[in-house]
């Protein structure tokens, strides 16, 4: 099967995550996939196939070499963000894009455009997928995961391939910073691994936010407006303005490269009562801790200004940059750089701008920088991935397995 038609199978699959859950799985339809990754590694004839009651696959294929070579893993996640719906996702495939607009949704005039997006320039000539312009797409990372499993199936259909021990892990819950969290390190056996979770062709990728996220709480006191006066207190506007103390510069929309931010992910409100919800990034770990200060300083000031009480805020560390775990085995990076120059493929280093399974997989003891998997605008109507990013995304695992043979 080729790796655009598996692509297509899983995105068909709703496996939404969610924020609002305290178990692993956070939404048991994430199994729908994981049953279906199991049963097709199965018939491949991958024999030490495991999905575990937490919603983890862990898979494995034996060396076929005479000599010791490091295990390798391959690690993917199977759902989409809790942002936006991934449920009836109906993929649109455009061959031999001309460069032009892309009407994604006719009837709601959206439109994917060069000049909103100007790197679909980088791909004229070429076939795209995108989405139907009323839910996400799923590149993030069915992608991944589409891509892992075509390597592995080469692997089984081409016995002559030279490749060590090679195993795979397909993760639930990654967009909410959980999923690794139950992820047995040891059973998967890799001395080194790399997720398959990023962008753009050739983007690679070892160092990554250290990132918290926060739950506040805003407690009001509702009167009816006509003897409100000295005895109202609106927690809508209080959540206006504790949010106003935050930096304005320092949000998403003003940042880039290594610059962090504050993001506010939600927000539910009405006079008595009001709810935010946080994350917090930074690539520095002092300016993260300094963002965390500045943060709970805003708490206190409100209190002060309301009384003891009026807001409070749950600030909980996701996970960390793994950079200072990759650098002491910098030869995982040059080993995937050589793979994707050998792919005609040009390596993009660069720090990502969000968050990875490899992070918290290189802090418990197995380092995981992250090659790309060729998708664009993840998380939202907008997104989209040519065909043949996915294709030289199984090329570079598969070299990246032959030159760790060839070691």
């Amino acid at each position: 099967m080729s790796v655009v038609d598996r692509f297509l199978n899983y995105v068909k699959i709703d496996t939404q995550s969610t924020e609002h859950s305290d178990s692993i799985p956070s939404t048991l339809k994430q199994l729908d996939l994981a049953h279906l990754l199991v049963r097709e590694l199965q018939e491949m004839g991958v024999k030490e196939v495991d999905l575990d009651a937490n919603g983890y696959i862990i898979a494995h294929l034996p060396s076929n070499l005479d000599k010791q070579v490091p295990a390798i893993g391959f690690v993917a996640h199977m759902d989409t963000s809790p942002e936006i719906s991934g449920k009836d996702v109906k993929p649109q495939i455009l061959e031999n894009y001309d460069g032009e607009d892309i009407v994604l949704d006719k009837s709601k005039n959206v439109v994917l455009s060069p000049s909103d997006f100007p790197e679909l320039e980088l791909y004229i000539g070429q076939t795209l997928i995108t989405t139907d312009g009323t839910t996400l797409l799923g590149a993030d990372d069915k992608a991944g995961v589409a891509e892992i499993m075509t390597a592995v199936e080469y692997l089984i259909t081409h016995p002559e391939f030279p490749h060590g021990r090679i195993c795979i892990g397909f993760t639930p819950d990654e967009e909410t910073g959980h999923g690794v969290d139950f992820f047995d390190v040891k059973k998967f056996g890799a001395d080194l691994a790399y997720t398959v979770d990023g962008g753009r062709l050739g983007e690679l990728e070892y160092e990554n936010f250290n990132a918290a996220g926060a739950a506040v709480f805003i407690q009001g006191r509702n009167i009816h407006p006509g003897s409100a006066k000295n005895k109202m207190i609106n927690a809508i506007l209080i959540a206006a303005e504790f949010n106003g103390l935050l930096p304005e510069n320092e949000r998403p929309g003003y940042t880039e490269g290594y610059e962090g931010f504050y993001h506010l992910l939600e927000f539910n409100g009405a006079v008595e009562e009001a709810k935010l919800s946080y994350i917090i990034r930074d690539h520095d770990r002092e300016k993260f801790e300094a963002k965390k200060a500045l943060f709970n300083a805003a708490i206190q000031f409100i209190n002060a200004k309301y009384g003891e009480g009026t807001i409070r805020a749950d600030v909980q560390d996701q996970y960390y940059n793994m950079k200072e775990k990759i650098l002491p085995v910098m030869d995982v990076i040059e080993v995937a750089d050589q793979a994707m120059r050998e792919a005609g493929v040009t390596p993009i280093v660069r720090p990502i701008r969000g968050g990875t399974d490899g992070a918290k997989l290189s802090y418990m003891g197995l380092p995981t920088p992250n090659i790309f998997s060729g998708g664009h605008n993840f998380h939202g109507k907008y997104e989209y991935i040519p065909v043949e990013s996915m294709e030289k995304a199984v090329e570079v695992v598969l070299n990246i397995i032959r030159l760790y043979s060839e070691k």
